[in-house]
This record gives C-alpha cells, sequence and structure tokens, in this order.
C-alpha cells in the first residue's frame, strides 16, 4: 500500500477495527493510526494487537490527521460530527461508515461544507478481510483524495464507486444485507437437506462450501451469472427441476421485494439520524 499519512478512527468497534488490521497487514504502522473511544478496555485491545495510539479525545485523535475515519452508529453521528467542529481547520479527508448519513447531514453538523467527504458502505465480511464496500464522494473532493479513500477502505476487500448519493441505500439493501440473505438461503438448505435425512454437520459443510465455491467461481469467471447457471442445468435434471420450483414461487420478485424493503428502510432511517 502507497505511504499514508496519519490516520485517525472516531470509534473503535468491530468495522474500525477490521480497518485498522487490514492497514496494518497492508504496512501501515500502528503508530501512525489514533483511535478515540469511549472503552477504555477497548482501546487497549487495539494498542495491544495493532500498536495504535489511544486519544481520549475526539479533537485529539483528528488533530494533524490526514484522514479521519468517522466509524460510529448512525444515531450517534450527529453528537461526533458537531463535536468536531472547528477541530478539522486543517481539511482532512473525512470517511463516514455510517448508513444513511448523508453529505449535506455531516456538511451542516461540522459546520463547514469545504471539508472533503467521501461516504462508505463496507459489509460485515470487511471483518475477514473479504468485504465489499461501496463508496461516494462529493463533487468537491479531489482524485487524490478519492484515491486515499479507496486505499484505506480496500483494506478490508472490494471497492467500487457509485455516481449518486441515492445509490447508496440500494448499496446498503445489497451489500450491506447480503450477507443475511445468503444466510438465510443457506439456512433452508441445510435444514431441507436434514429433513431428508442428511445429517446436520455434512448438510452444513456441503452447503457452506458449496456457496464458497459458487460464488468464487463468479468472481473468477467472466461469464455472466445466468450463463453461469445455465451450464449447471441440464435439461429434464434435477437442477431443471429445483430452479423450476424457485421460479414458479416466484423468486426473483421475492428478492425484488426484500431489496426494495430494504432500500425504503435505509432512507427512513437516514430521515431519522440525518435530519
Amino acid at each position: 500500500m502507497q505511504t499514508l499519512g496519519r490516520l485517525a478512527f472516531i470509534g473503535g468497534g468491530n468495522m474500525a477495527a477490521a480497518l485498522i488490521g487490514g492497514l496494518t497487514r497492508h504496512g501501515v504502522a500502528g503508530k501512525q493510526i489514533m483511535v478515540s473511544d469511549p472503552d477504555q478496555a477497548l482501546l487497549g485491545r487495539l494498542a495491544e494487537t495493532h500498536g495504535i495510539l489511544a486519544a481520549t479525545e475526539n479533537a485529539a485523535a483528528v488533530r494533524h490527521a490526514e484522514a479521519v475515519v468517522l466509524a460510529v452508529k448512525p444515531q450517534h453521528m450527529q453528537g461526533v460530527a458537531m463535536g468536531l467542529a472547528g477541530q478539522l481547520t486543517h481539511r482532512p479527508l473525512l470517511i463516514s461508515v455510517a448508513a444513511g448519513i448523508s453529505h449535506a447531514a455531516l456538511a451542516r453538523w461540522l459546520g463547514d461544507a469545504s471539508i472533503p467527504v467521501v461516504r462508505a458502505m463496507p459489509n460485515r465480511p470487511a471483518l475477514i478481510g473479504l468485504g465489499a464496500t461501496a463508496l461516494h464522494a462529493a463533487a468537491d473532493v479531489g482524485l487524490d483524495q478519492r484515491a486515499l479513500a479507496e486505499r484505506i477502505m480496500a483494506a478490508v476487500g472490494t471497492t467500487v464507486w457509485v455516481e449518486h448519493e441515492t445509490h447508496m441505500d440500494t448499496v446498503t439493501a445489497l451489500s450491506g444485507s447480503g450477507p443475511a440473505y445468503f444466510f438465510l438461503f443457506m439456512e433452508a438448505l441445510v435444514a431441507a437437506a436434514q429433513a431428508r435425512g442428511l445429517p446436520r454437520d455434512i448438510a452444513h459443510a456441503l452447503t457452506v462450501e458449496t456457496a464458497f465455491g459458487a460464488a468464487e467461481m463468479a468472481r473468477m469467471s467472466e461469464e455472466s451469472l445466468a450463463r453461469l447457471r445455465e451450464q449447471v442445468t441440464s435439461k429434464g435434471g434435477t437442477t431443471a427441476a429445483a430452479l423450476a420450483v424457485l421460479e414458479a414461487a416466484g423468486l426473483h420478485a421475492i428478492v425484488a421485494d426484500a431489496v426494495a424493503a430494504a432500500d425504503r428502510r435505509a432512507g427512513e432511517l437516514a430521515l431519522q439520524y440525518g435530519a
């Protein structure tokens, strides 16, 4: 990873810990990272594990930082951002990983619309370095700062940029909530196999490895998902019989409705916490 300056994290929870771990694995020294969190025990664990510097106040953490990662829950973001008002005169890059908090809300709370802000929506697999993160930058965020945001978030997986901020709610519904959809489908497969007499441990192992293998094939292949599905499906065979049941049950419509519901809820939470 290209050399980075000093980084600050406001909040030291799971996502911050995942990012810090990814950054240090990519060669960023722990002493370049300062973390502020009210949980002193948590700060102690981060210091012991990654060698980070702990700050007792947010203002101390952000001082001289090249980039500041706001890794707090959406309901806490307003208080944190308002507490940083006047503390960012050196114009660091701010990366917000809080779902639903808009650029406009952050600018209003910070009292300064000129501070460069990138919104990021990582997902839970980031905790094991296999995250999928969507990024959105305001129009006035420069290329160098966009590259900096991408380097930081790429420490825990794949990154993509979305052009419109409204797409961040859809991203939340897709990749943010998405792991739970796959876990639910995997649960259903395990239960179905158990119902037909297969021992649970075998059903679980085969389900997990099948999901992993299918995802890896999709990652590696240049074929479309539809073409990969067709390659597994022989006319009149077992896979075709199973897919016919799923299609008859309206799987595509069910998934569309589920994603739409999550998208709507993301928008509702944005209004609730970003007003």
